[in-house]
């Protein structure tokens, strides 16, 4: 356990000084859901620079930073300064979540552009996504970092700023085109104080469009304005240094208006679809009569003409009959027996022309034959497709992208469920849906797929560490690792997407819509 000396001395100071007061977040925001900050927050971490000098340990600065690498945090330069001349200062990263904290090294520093990038000397951490794109004048954004005014109004112990805990979140807007000198930044008014140096600003969907630097004090009654640096200086520095960070682009939409849009579209799409099939039922059905009515007169001339034939053979033979009669009273006995032959065999020939008549029963039997041999190739096709190999491409129109990137998916699709031979999706309201839980990488996806519609769509998650873990201990119950259509396995899959569901917020932190055909 360290202990420190002149604890918040230094910073008692200072935020007397500055008279920061923090704002409560009272208004919600327009597009801003909780969970969407709450996940920022993730990636928010606490710096603790403190001094080992002559055998005692002394915080002598505190900032926040954020993750932009599982092992790698970005923070101001000015947060990390004393640690960069003084090997008797160490620095302590302490995340928002969690049980521990880390120790941590400068890699590299800018000091014009106010940013240093720590690596922690072990463990990992969940990184933040950045957003390349150009935040709007007057957008909704959120500070989130650890302001000392509130660690010394809560009385926080030694201790309590060692321990992770929760950020503190306060809410602004953008006032774009003005900018500094030095560094390009974005002028914003969400409230920040002395320990929200390094932390970020996100926007409504939790990407970060800037780091804290500095900010204007109020004099006289006047108002206090905040200067965050811009992510492209900050994509710069860490392109510099060879750090693979997680970029996104694409507007922040609203979850409630994107799954309402999306529902309304969908509801349209199924209609057609729907329309779509009726018709061409009612085509077959059409077709189908067509092929009935002609199979049945076809049956009914074939009827006739045994008929007829049989009439026409059983005159002859009682013609034939009749003839025999004669030669027999003349007693012409040769000329007899050939007529009576000849009677006999078209008799006989009558009988079974007449019986051989074609059946109202065949009607049935030259239909099915009649529409297979409409269509033999179509069938041999279907019956020999096993499954089907799909490309999706990706609708940021009807997306909320706030972690990926916008590459397309393929995947090949059984009409079982299947998917590329190894994951088993089970069937629900028109869709099959699949849950997964990666053991490193703290986000929940729910994947659907919906054959009539061609869509491929994923939701992520982005819980705290409780609910992670208790997610990844509802998937290690069931154990459904292949494909298969064994009805215990297929009502495993179903209760493990509903027990890992029990543990996610209400809404998802990002919607992928794709739009798929086949290969």
């Amino acid at each position: 356990m360290m202990v420190f000396r002149s604890l918040y001395s230094s910073i008692k100071k200072l935020a007397l000084a500055l008279a920061c007061v923090l704002g409560a977040v009272v208004a919600t925001p327009v597009y801003a859901d909780a969970s969407d900050i709450s996940a920022a927050a993730r990636s928010v971490v606490r710096i603790v620079v403190f001094s080992s000098a002559e055998g005692q340990q002394t915080i002598v600065s505190i900032g926040s930073g954020v993750v932009v690498d599982r092992n790698k945090v970005i923070t101001n330069a000015h947060v990390v300064e004393q640690a960069r001349f003084d090997d008797s200062v160490e620095i302590v990263v302490v995340p928002s979540d969690g049980t521990q904290s880390y120790r941590a090294t400068v890699s590299a520093v800018v000091a014009r552009k106010d940013l240093a990038l720590l690596q922690l000397s072990s463990g990992a951490l969940v990184p933040a996504s950045i957003f390349a794109g150009t935040v709007s004048d007057g957008a909704d954004v959120f500070a989130i970092g650890y302001p000392a005014s509130v660690d010394v109004a809560l009385e926080q112990s030694e201790a309590d700023v060692l321990r992770p805990q929760p950020p503190v979140k306060t809410r602004g807007t953008i006032s774009s085109g003005r900018t500094s000198k030095s560094v390009e930044s974005l002028l914003h008014t969400a409230p920040i104080a002395p320990g929200n140096s390094g932390g970020p600003i996100v926007d409504a969907c939790g990407r970060v469009v800037g780091i804290n630097s500095f900010g204007s004090v109020a004099n006289d009654g006047g108002a206090e304005f905040y200067f965050a640096i811009s992510t492209r200086e900050l994509a710069a520095f860490l392109d510099n240094q060879g750090v693979a960070f997680r970029t996104v682009r694409g507007d922040c939409r609203s979850v409630a208006e994107l799954t309402r849009a999306e529902a309304e579209l969908e509801a349209a799409t199924r209609a057609k679809v729907e329309k779509e099939a009726r018709v061409a039922a009612e085509l077959q059905r059409s077709r189908e009569g067509k092929v009935r009515s002609d199979a049945e007169h076809a049956v009914i001339s074939a009827r006739e003409n045994h008929i007829a034939l049989a009439v026409l053979l059983l005159v002859l033979s009682a013609v034939a009959g009749g003839a025999a009669w004669q030669f027999s009273e003349r007693a012409q006995n040769d000329r007899f027996k050939a007529a009576a032959a000849a009677g006999a065999i078209l008799l006989v020939s009558a009988v079974g022309i007449f019986a051989a008549r074609p059946s109202f029963d065949e009607v049935d039997g030259r239909v099915r034959a009649a529409l297979t041999a409409d269509a033999p190739q179509d069938q041999a096709v279907k019956a020999a497709v096993t499954e089907l190999a799909k490309i999706c491409v990706l609708q940021p129109e009807r997306s909320r992208i706030t972690m990926s990137d916008s590459a397309d998916v393929d995947f090949t699709w059984r009409p079982d469920g299947c998917v590329n031979g190894r994951t088993q999706y089970v069937e629900s309201a028109g869709r099959w849906v699949r849950s997964f839980v990666p053991n490193n990488d703290a986000q929940i996806s729910v994947t659907s797929y919906a054959p009539d519609t061609n869509i491929y769509r994923i939701e992520r998650f982005l819980p705290g560490t409780d609910a992670m873990r208790s997610a990844r201990e509802a998937r290690q119950r069931y154990d459904v690792k292949t494909c298969t259509t064994d009805a215990s396995q297929l009502t495993n899959i179903d209760n493990m997407n509903k027990a890992i569901a029990a543990q996610l917020p209400p809404a998802p932190n990002e919607i992928l819509l794709f739009t798929c055909t086949d290969r």
